[in-house]
Formats: structure tokens, C-alpha cells, sequence
């Protein structure tokens, strides 16, 4: 049975109600100095690697497909190793050609591909670590990530019908119908988010518009039962509350939704510098927290 998409009435007030705060946000920020943004060291020992996604390397049975949904931390802005991984296995959409290579940090590469002219501050986040792990849990499945997070993005972008929510289906479909015929699939979606949300205005909603970005991949993708994963955020700045309203709100989700889970990733505090952004042994551990998780889910009976 196709899945039931999410209420138009409650899609148009939650696009209505962040509508509204963003522009009372703009005109807050008038004037003010822009934020620092987190450094982080360039990418290095180009170029990517091309693969030929259609093609699945011997002894593999299918494509596995996850989408890496949020915001920094999810693009990462972990320390990068020296040296690239490059396993036939696990292979990444580009994400500003949509073309495939073999996968390897920053997986939220805008630069180009046979130079890195062009990157900007993306490191090391947990979608690698997550690969890894899931190629080593199924050796018959080739792994297939396709990044789509952005920095700063509150969750109202990623509501159906706003701009990033939208570009994560079109690279979806087209993922999709890039893979082997019949062995390709959506396995699972991963969340990083909430930054951005933590505020007195946009916390309210942000229960309802997590639960609705679930509905309408798994109604768009007509995957009823399709894995989201959510992790917490960092409680280390001053507005500790507020990142805590948002931890409580993620670790609900399963409440809210079958076959969702929440990394619960508190305990994990080593950042980069600035309390916000996850350090690299903590993105590592997170992406195998996310493959726990993600084995689990996949495993349920109907």
C-alpha cells in the first residue's frame, strides 16, 4: 500500500509558520556581524575517483542507497585523514555534479572533483564511518551515499515543497534510476540536525516538522517502512536549554513514527573548537552508532 503523505493543511502552516520566522529573522539580523564560520583544513591528494554506480563489482547483489540529511555537522567538519579511503565498495554522489566516485572525505564536496577548486569547509562527519560499517555488516550490498546536508539549515528547509527537502528527492530519484535496474534501493535516511532550531521561536515546531520530513520521503519514495535515523546534538553553549529541548524532542521520534531510531550521542563532548561541531573521533563513533541502529531497523519483520 502506498504510504499516506503528510496533511497539506499541516505541510502549509508548518512552510507558513517558518515563512514567517525566517523573514522576522532576517530583518533581526540586519545589520549585525556575520558569525565566524568553523575552519577546516582544504581537502587533499585529488582527484576523486569515477565509478560506474550502474555497475555492481563482483560478488555484490544490489545497491544500497542512504541519504545524509542536516546540517554542519552532518556535511562534517571533523579533521580529515592524510589518506583518502578508496573501497570499490562504498561510493558517494558528487554533491554539486551529482556524478558518482568512489566515496572518501569530505563527503559534502562542492569542489571540483579533479581539482577540489571550489571546496568549501566540509571535513569529516559521520556518513563514512556509517558506510564503512554497513559494508562490513552486509558484504553483498554495495554501499551508496548521497549527501545533501547544508550548513546552518534550520528544519523548516527540509519540510516537502522547500528548497533542500526538494533537492534531496530530485538526487534521490536520481540515484535511483542511476543503479543497477532492480538492485537499487532507498536503505535508510540519516538525520544530523537541530542547531539551528534550538531557539525559543522555532522550537515549538520542530516535533511536528521532524515527524512530517519522515512522512513525506516515505510517502514521496513510496517506502512506507523506510529507516530514518536521528542523532543529538552538542549541549555546550550557554543556550544549553534549548539544546536540550531539541535532544528531547530527536530521542522521541520513535514514539512519534515506526521504524525511526536516535543515536543518542550526549556522552560524546570533544568538538572542534567552537562547543558545536563534532570532533572527529566523535563523528566516527557516531557513524558506527548510526550502523547499529540502521542493522536493527532493516532487520524488523513487517
Amino acid at each position: 500500500m502506498k504510504p499516506t503523505p503528510p496533511s497539506a493543511a499541516v505541510v502549509l502552516l508548518l512552510g507558513l509558520l517558518f515563512s514567517m520566522l525566517s523573514i522576522a529573522d532576517s530583518a533581526g539580523q540586519a545589520g549585525k556581524e556575520k558569525p565566524v564560520r568553523a575552519s577546516t583544513p582544504p581537502p587533499t591528494r585529488p582527484p576523486l575517483d569515477p565509478v560506474d554506480v550502474g555497475t555492481l563489482p563482483e560478488g555484490m547483489e544490489r545497491l544500497d542507497l542512504y541519504l545524509l540529511l542536516g546540517q554542519s555537522n552532518m556535511k562534517g567538519r571533523g579533521t580529515m585523514p592524510e589518506e583518502p579511503l578508496r573501497d570499490s565498495r562504498i561510493v558517494m554522489m558528487h554533491k554539486k555534479t551529482d556524478a558518482w566516485f568512489l566515496a572518501r572525505h569530505p563527503l559534502h564536496l562542492v569542489g571540483d572533483p579533479e581539482t577540489f577548486q571550489g571546496h568549501d569547509n566540509a571535513g569529516v562527519g559521520p556518513g563514512l564511518a556509517f558506510a564503512e560499517a554497513m559494508a562490513k555488516a552486509d558484504p553483498k550490498a554495495r554501499i551508496g551515499l548521497v549527501p545533501c546536508a547544508v550548513g546552518g539549515s534550520h528544519i523548516g528547509l527540509w519540510q516537502p515543497g522547500a528548497k533542500l527537502y526538494e533537492d534531496a528527492m530530485r538526487r534521490a530519484k536520481l540515484a535511483l534510476s542511476q543503479g543497477p535496474k532492480g538492485r537499487t534501493r532507498i536503505a535508510g535516511v540519516l538525520w544530523l540536525q537541530g542547531e539551528s532550531d534550538a531557539r525559543t521561536d522555532r522550537l515549538p515546531l520542530y516535533a511536528d516538522a521532524l515527524a512530517a520530513l519522515v512522512d513525506g520521503l516515505r510517502a514521496e519514495l513510496d517506502e512506507p517502512r523506510l529507516p530514518f535515523l536521528a542523532c543529538t546534538i552538542l549541549e555546550l553553549r550557554a543556550d544549553i536549554e534549548l539544546r536540550k529541548a531539541i535532544n528531547e524532542r530527536l530521542l522521541a521520534l520513535p514514539e512519534q513514527r515506526t521504524r525511526t531510531a536516535c543515536v543518542d550521542a550526549r556522552d560524546l563532548t570533544g568538538h572542534i573548537g567552537d562547543q558545536v561541531h563534532i570532533d572527529t573521533p566523535g563523528q566516527e563513533e557516531i557513524g558506527a552508532r548510526f550502523a547499529r541502529l540502521m542493522v536493527e531497523l532493516q532487520a524488523e519483520t513487517p
